[in-house]
């Protein structure tokens, strides 16, 4: 008799993002901040010294103004991240061949929950998918090591989708999202979250090249594979280019700084301020650092640089807003990981 034979199953995709609080409230945003802030690989410090400046001297201040901004731009179905990772889920799910699941790496639907669903739909290989183009220990490393966590246990075997900042579909449809928005604008900044310095130096396996060596994200290196400035300059010249913008015309800055160490610049907020007095009348701003719309785009971005700009002297400000569940971005994102899964 002939043995039959069992196809073996497609593996899951988990799309894993940032987080956001459970409402606006300043208990649901100080628990938030909690477990965001007390994560090593955000704050890369020992633990005794971080839950003191946690605990001490950020907790009894700063929720209250993070709730307040959340207020701001929390929608009816709820958290804009929450809302915009579901949607894209559903979206890529319409033009992948795999299974897709989704989590957040704090805060719920949390990255153990979403593993324990694709371990109960029978899967047994997973594509981590981590949801931002650059690579940095605070937002791609954190989220693949929670995973790994939550994995182990369930005997699930995971595979990683690296940084996708000089994918072509992604760059292509990032120029298009800049060309629906920025009409007529005098300078367009690239603005991309910001990460203390010892982060690049530490993401760099070789410890002597990243900030090491004169013009160090210039140079070939494998180092690059782990370099978030590399990555953001690339992702940066390489939108520039398909814009046909010309170096008078374009920028990038590090925006949402965090405490007294010594942070990548130059900083958004200031280098805003600086455009207006130099004469820059109409300027566009894009967050490629994200794919979709949260806190920090919503709220700091599209209304905090905004105010800073036209206070300074601007005249027209225009957030370009991130790709979320545009259906060109679902298609090409769709083709990127089922060729990786």
């Amino acid at each position: 008799m002939r043995a039959k034979t069992v196809k073996k199953k497609a593996g899951a995709i988990l799309l894993i993002n940032l987080g956001s609080p459970a409402s606006p409230k300043v208990g649901d945003v100080r628990r938030y901040l909690r477990q965001f802030l007390m994560d090593g690989y955000v704050i890369d410090i020992p633990y005794p010294l971080r839950w003191m400046i946690v605990n001490l001297f950020i907790l009894p201040f700063r929720p209250k103004r993070s709730a307040e901004a959340y207020a701001k731009i929390w929608q009816g179905d709820g958290s804009p991240l929450l809302t915009n990772t579901r949607r894209f889920a559903e979206k890529l799910a319409k033009f992948s061949k795999h299974k897709i699941f989704w989590a957040m790496r704090y805060g719920t639907p949390s990255v153990a929950a979403a593993l324990s669903e694709i371990k109960a739909a029978g899967f047994g290989d997973v594509l981590v998918v981590p949801m931002y183009p650059h690579h940095a220990l605070s937002s791609t490393v954190t989220a693949v090591e929670e995973a790994k966590k939550a994995a182990a246990p369930l005997g699930l075997d995971l595979k990683v989708l690296p940084a996708f900042y000089n994918d072509a579909g992604f760059i292509q449809n990032l120029v298009a999202q800049i060309k629906r928005h920025a009409k007529n604008d005098d300078y367009i900044l690239f603005s991309y979250h910001g990460l203390p310095v010892r982060h690049i130096t530490k993401a760099d396996p070789t410890q002597a090249h990243c900030l090491q060596r004169e013009n160090c994200c210039q140079i070939d290196s494998e180092v690059h594979k782990t370099c978030y400035r590399h990555q953001v300059i690339e992702t940066t010249e390489m939108a520039a280019k398909s814009l046909a913008l010309k170096p008078q015309q374009y920028g990038f800055s590090f925006q949402s700084r965090l405490g007294r160490a010594e942070w990548l610049k130059p900083m958004t907020s200031e280098f805003v301020a600086d455009l207006a007095q130099k004469g820059i009348r109409n300027l566009a701003i894009v967050a490629p650092a994200f794919v979709a719309d949260n806190l920090e785009t919503l709220e700091e971005v599209n209304m905090q640089l905004r105010e800073i700009f036209l206070a300074a002297g601007g005249k027209r400000f225009t957030y370009i807003p991130c790709l979320n569940d545009d259906a060109g971005w679902a298609k090409s994102f769709a083709a990127l990981i089922d060729r990786s899964a």
